[in-house]
């Protein structure tokens, strides 16, 4: 299918360190083509940007998280149980709503013609 778009869904990854200050950093993406068979996640964290929302926050512990989201979309074996779902399942979990420290956005959809690269460029244009 090369050249051939293709639709895929995608979330923003936040970080709310306050739950009910409702403050947060965008942290991440998590892409999802599934007629190209792709699923990933790519994660950041502007740390200065994080502590400015809440100095005591346990960045490591964030970090930690956002890795294990990294594993789960990549279905590795060590990420557990979730990790082992078929694609379709693993990003119905990773986007499901949330109420713990990293919340993921509504979900939204576009067409693309290199699930990686939408993934890189949304990045860039929502995280970095």
């Amino acid at each position: 299918m090369p050249g051939a778009r293709s639709p895929f869904d995608y979330a923003i990854l936040r970080v709310v360190p306050r739950v009910e200050r409702g403050e947060r950093v965008n942290a991440g993406v998590v892409l999802h083509a599934r007629r190209r068979g792709f699923l990933a996640a790519r994660t950041g964290l502007d740390e200065a940007r994080l502590r400015a929302l809440d100095p005591d926050v346990d960045v490591e512990a964030v970090r930690a998280h956002l890795r294990a989201i990294e594993r789960i979309a990549a279905g590795d074996p060590a990420a557990g149980p979730i990790a082992a779902l078929d694609r379709s399942e693993r990003f119905g979990w990773l986007v499901a709503p949330s109420s713990t420290i990293i919340q993921p956005s509504r979900v939204h959809t576009g067409l693309c013609d290199d699930p990686q690269a939408t993934l890189d460029h949304l990045f860039d244009a929502l995280v970095a």
